[in-house]
């Protein structure tokens, strides 16, 4: 029987000692067939786990005792402010036991040098050098081996294990201390560089102070933490300091550096009404900004939450990756048993010989390098591209918007600024200009579209009252329609009032003259006939033509604007920003039919847009990217990708940093398998040995790793 939304509950808790896919794994071996247990998901890069369970069959505190059958242990993430010390611990304790067994290897070659007393290689003082080294790796890794055993797993754990058994069986001391310490420094590699990435997410964290310094209505000024903070409390921020949560600017003027949220390399003024964000830092002036969202609710917070939520989410290669994994251990291990038995038996080969082989190829087999080098490359990409601006919901649409092949535009609030103005009003039939106005902005009041705001505040600025109204209709992609004093009224284009039966010859030749121009022209109606026209017009964005430009050089076959305007606008816009193939007069379906058009003919689409009437088309494309500094909450939503600032240049640049992220992967698996070939044949033939192995993948787990974490450093160029 499926659980009820009362008996299902979730519960986070930080795994201290979860550091690497292979213990991933093993905590979702420990759940298999656990009562209760409804859904497991993982951050690695946060070494958390999220549990969904049915509170009627198990508990919190069952599934954390479950979790220290591993070794591992859990905490509730709320019982915690951070987890930063505890996984920094866990690294340094690995750091610890590398060191000793480095030192114990160090120590027990320099007393092999000694001449042996007795008919052993290896003199007694060495020994024990080498033993303490091996003891001190094995403090470590046996517990994870012997439980790996018992579940009949043979993981890594377990095959260094019989590496290094192997070896001290065959009196090779000094290999089976090298073994055991070169593995323990590729632990400490995979663990430092996870938590090197991890780090970089942390840091996002970081960005908002604290607390916060309010104002009470007493002219009392107390610092509170930034969580205790409400809607419509008064904060002060001074020069120098960072804004605490999101706002509006009540008093002051300054300029913001909004770098750590938006990507931009140039503050923005701030004035009396401006929207300041938390995380960005005032520069200038002393300001009292009203706050409009809870701490939990700012940009900052939805934009680590994204993060956070887009590090569970495998991408394409990582799951490439983790299949390849899954056969590719089982096949090596078969092979070195192959290795092993099968010269001895059919050519009479020493059996000590093949036995040490076949301990190496083990060795060679650890596909560390392999699985590890694409969650960090994925992460250090997410984490450039927050850094830079844009907010990336999952390593698949950051792998997926460098195959673009089409881009389609919305024009206006992406290609235009969104914020037209009211150029002239042309009132008919006997209409007066105000009343035309009183009744326009009575309808448009409601609605959040571009042309309703830039109606609504023209009438404001003639100090024109708006009527109220009733029963208000939004029709997306044509107008609205409401009911003023019992009379019903429609605004919207050309084609909304074509298919009402309201284009009367007159209006329709009026709004014909004006839609070869740049401007956007809708009309007032109601039953008595059509009241008047609005021309409007909107800015091309000063990065446009650029972007367009950029996006051709990123080698983008098709750039296509998608608009709902008019065709004479329309081509207009697409002139002046040099895209050459544009679709006009569509509603959303058409946007979405127009997408899946190119998306028929195997091509891969991004759409960029930032209404509501582009959240559809968003959603049915390949990757779809939200203008987020104007961009709406639908939008925001349905995107895959969203750009922080409304900056067109970005779009070029994540193009860019996708192709490279990707560049990246497929260097670190043709490494991590070149060097995994190479060394299994110089096993069989016998040129290579265990230490030799294990220094090899060390290397390649460090250069892979590194060569990932390079995308840290991956700025705009804006």
């Amino acid at each position: 029987m499926k659980p009820s939304d009362s008996e299902s509950q979730t519960v986070r808790l930080q795994i201290a000692g979860m550091d690497c896919p292979d213990e991933i794994e093993e905590l979702r071996r420990a759940f298999v067939g656990q009562a209760g247990i409804l859904d497991l998901s993982f951050n690695l890069m946060r070494s958390t786990m999220t549990v969904n369970f049915d509170s009627s069959a198990t508990d919190a505190e069952t599934i954390i005792s479950i979790v220290r059958t591993t070794g591992m242990s859990a905490t509730p993430i709320s019982d915690r402010a951070t987890s930063s010390d505890d996984q920094g611990g866990g690294e340094r304790k690995v750091l610890g036991l590398t060191v000793v067994s480095g030192c114990g290897t160090a120590v027990g070659l320099l007393l092999a040098l000694v001449p042996a007393t007795s008919s052993h290689n290896t003199t007694w003082p060495a020994a024990i050098a080498y033993s303490i080294a091996i003891a001190a790796a094995w403090w470590h890794i046996a517990p994870k081996a012997f439980r790996a055993v018992g579940r009949f797993q043979l993981d890594m754990n377990v095959l260094m294990t019989v590496a290094v058994v192997g070896a001290i069986g065959l009196g090779e001391w000094f290999e089976a201390s090298t073994v055991a310490f070169l593995f323990m420094l590729s632990n400490w590699l995979e663990s430092w560089s996870v938590g090197r990435a991890r780090r970089a997410i942390q840091s996002l964290m970081e960005l908002a102070p604290p607390t916060a310094r309010v104002q009470r209505d007493n002219g009392q000024e107390i610092e509170i933490d930034a969580n205790d903070v409400v809607v419509g409390d008064r904060v002060i921020v001074k020069p120098g300091e960072k804004f605490s949560l999101d706002g509006r600017v009540l008093e002051g003027s300054t300029s913001a550096n909004q770098a750590p949220i938006t990507g931009e390399s140039v503050p923005v003024s701030k004035t009396i009404g401006d929207e300041v964000f938390a995380g960005t830092i005032n520069q200038e002036g002393a300001v009292i900004i009203d706050v409009t969202k809870p701490a939990s609710d700012s940009v900052l917070a939805g934009v680590i939450r994204l993060v956070e939520q887009a590090q569970g989410k495998s991408s394409p290669s990582e799951r490439f990756v983790d299949r390849f994994a899954r056969y590719y251990t089982p096949a090596v291990i078969a092979g070195a048993t192959l290795v092993c038995v099968l010269p001895p038996l059919l050519s009479g080969g020493d059996w000590g010989t093949w036995l040490y082989r076949s301990l190496v190829l083990l060795v060679i087999a650890c596909p560390c390098a392999l699985v590890i080098s694409t969650p960090v490359t994925i992460v250090s990409g997410l984490a450039a591209s927050a850094r830079n601006g844009v907010l990336i919901k999952g390593g698949e649409y950051l792998e997926a918007v460098g195959k673009a092949e089409v881009v389609a535009l919305d024009k206006t609030g992406t290609l235009t600024r969104g914020k037209a103005l009211v150029e002239r009003v042309v009132p008919l039939n006997s209409t007066s200009e105000s009343r035309l106005l009183e009744l326009a902005s009575a309808v448009e009041q409601r609605s959040e579209h571009w042309i309703a705001q830039a109606i609504v505040a023209h009438a404001r600025e003639r100090s024109i009252a708006p009527p109220p109204c009733d029963n208000y209709t939004a029709i997306s992609g044509k107008g609205a329609k409401a009911q003023i004093e019992g009379k019903t009224y429609l605004i919207g284009n050309h084609r909304f009032l074509e298919e009402e039966g309201d284009c009367t010859g007159e209006v329709h030749q009026a709004m014909l003259e004006h839609e070869d121009c740049h401007h956007t022209v809708v009309a007032l109606s109601c039953a008595d006939g059509p009241l008047g026209i609005f021309l409007l017009a909107d800015s091309l964005r000063e990065e446009a033509r650029e972007s367009v430009e950029e996006l051709r050089a990123c080698g983008v076959s098709t750039i296509v604007m998608l608009t709902g305007d008019n065709e004479g606008t329309a081509k207009a816009v697409a002139l002046e920003c040099g895209v050459t193939e544009y679709r006009a007069e569509l509603l959303p379906a058409d946007k979405v039919q127009a997408i899946e058009g190119y998306t028929a003919q195997g091509k891969h689409v991004v759409m960029v847009g930032d209404g509501v009437n582009d959240a559809p088309a968003l959603a049915v494309a390949h990757v779809g990217i939200a203008m987020g500094g104007g961009g709406t909450d639908a939008s925001l939503e349905t995107a895959d990708i969203g750009l922080m600032t409304d900056d067109l240049r970005k779009l070029p640049w994540l193009i860019r940093h996708s192709r490279r992220t990707r560049g990246i992967i497929v260097q670190n698996i043709t490494l991590s398998l070149a060097v995994k070939v190479l060394f299994a044949g110089l096993a069989v033939v016998g040129l290579a040995n265990l230490w030799m192995a294990i220094a090899a993948d060390t290397g390649a787990s460090l250069v892979v790793t590194f060569n990932g974490l390079r995308l840290l450093r991956s700025e705009s160029r804006l």
